[in-house]
């Protein structure tokens, strides 16, 4: 939920509230009047649900928890497998297996998403199910695991990755897919209707061949959102970045956009991240901070059709430092935070108020998202190469304008002064009703 809004003085409160109003009703940035947090998912993977009571990940439900927290975030994403949640004799529910993921879910810290995934051992042709009594035995657990968790306002996502399997299994093809999602998605909303339910949650899908089979089966109108991983850690070091990311899911838009009619199809980033292994795929642990930071904040931007995204993932769930899948985290395997945790909670607090955000691109490859807030305008600005630095100086008169990085524990003056740029977000914040603007000159 929001923050409850705390006028700034009683003089300029209401005169705020009416100027971020009128700037609404403009066409750039027209969006909803509900804060981003209310509207927009930010979260994190966690693994919870894999690997029994002790996790060799390292995952402790109450450490996890109160990360969490600490980030700010309002949702999480993680597996709720259906062989250990049906037992013999078709009983349902909660097991010791499950038992860190049910402490996470019932802590209430965040909105889960949870992957309805896996087969079961005592079900054949389950993995993936093929018959339509796989499918139907299926159905019946997807249902009965929503209403385990219905308090909870649980987001629900058919199986992870199905492509990825289906390079070394035809079972895993585009038409089982549609048919397990058109048997889960009349139980799970039967068990909760108001639970999104996604279908997706796409692998690497280079020329999007999976992707427009998977659509011209018409899946769309047996879903409420369609999801998809975005990562680029193995591309060339230059395309590592935010910025292709972004031009990625942007084309990815288009395509549901089409496949619906709708251009406005809810779409959901469950997956993404950087790796910071020490081998030719990994980045810096500043590029991972700052790639994931500029990201969040550009998502401010698309929450007319993009409408959650978690970051892959809470903690390194491993010690090798050359290992890829070690090194996603947020946090390093023994809990102490990477540059990125608190790039994360940085971006998040400077955006998640926000009542609408603007993206435009200024000179030599400069990103600006402008934004309105009940307490005044905003200004985040990045190069998008880190390789090239500039400079901004605020156009007009603010003079309680402030800026700082995300991860910076206090704000600096930005009135009358020329503010360094480079790869790590600049958030300037007026102190006024307009969104700032700025001069620009390549760094001195």
């Amino acid at each position: 939920m929001a923050d409850q809004y705390i006028p700034i003085s009683g003089r300029f409160s209401f005169l705020a509230s009416l100027v971020a109003a009128v700037l609404l009703t403009g066409p750039a940035l027209g969006q909803q009047v509900q804060p981003l947090e209310s509207r927009f998912l930010l979260g994190v993977g966690t693994h919870q649900g894999l690997g029994g009571p002790v996790s060799s990940r390292g995952y402790v439900p109450s450490a996890n928890i109160a990360q969490i927290r600490e980030l700010g975030l309002n949702a999480f994403r993680d597996d709720f497998p259906w062989s250990d949640f049906e037992q013999p004799s078709r009983r349902m529910g909660f097991t010791p297996q499950l038992g860190r993921l049910e402490t996470q879910i019932k802590s209430g810290i965040a909105r889960p998403l949870l992957i309805l995934a896996f087969g079961h051992h005592l079900v054949p042709n389950s993995s993936p199910p093929t018959t339509d009594e796989a499918r139907r035995r299926f159905a019946d657990y997807a249902a009965a695991a929503t209403r385990s968790v219905a308090p909870q306002r649980p987001v629900l996502e058919l199986w992870n990755e199905w492509n990825m399997a289906g390079k070394k299994d035809a079972a895993f093809s585009a038409e089982n897919y549609l048919a397990l999602a058109q048997v889960t998605k009349p139980a799970v909303k039967q068990a909760l209707p108001n639970a999104p339910f996604l279908i997706g949650a796409i692998g690497d899908d280079l020329g999007w061949m999976w992707t427009e089979k998977m659509l011209q089966t018409g899946i769309l109108q047996y879903a409420d959102g369609a999801s998809i991983h975005l990562y680029n850690f193995c591309l060339a070091p230059a395309k590592r970045t935010s910025t292709e990311i972004i031009d990625r899911l942007t084309a990815f838009h288009r395509l549901v956009g089409q496949a619906s009619g709708n251009p406005n199809f809810p779409i959901y980033v469950t997956e993404t991240g950087w790796t910071t292994a020490t081998n030719k795929c990994g980045v810096s642990e500043q590029a991972q901070a700052d790639n994931t930071a500029q990201l969040i904040l550009w998502a401010s931007t698309a929450t007319r059709w993009l409408k959650g995204m978690w970051i892959y993932e809470l903690k390194d769930s491993g010690k090798n430092p050359s290992e890829l899948e070690d090194n996603f985290g947020l946090y390093r395997f023994d809990n102490s935070p990477k540059p990125v945790a608190c790039a994360v909670r940085g971006a998040w607090a400077f955006i998640r108020t926000n009542l609408s955000a603007e993206r435009k691109n200024l000179a030599g490859g400069v990103s600006s998202i402008g934004s309105t807030s009940p307490t005044g305008g905003k200004l985040a600005v990045w190069s998008e190469d880190p390789n090239r630095h500039f400079e901004v100086r605020l156009k007009s008169d603010f003079p309680r304008a402030t800026f700082e990085a995300p991860c910076d524990t206090s704000a600096k003056p930005a009135f009358g002064a020329w503010i360094p740029v480079s790869s790590t977000p600049i958030l300037i914040t007026a102190n006024s009703n307009a969104v700032p603007e700025v001069d620009i000159r390549p760094a001195r």
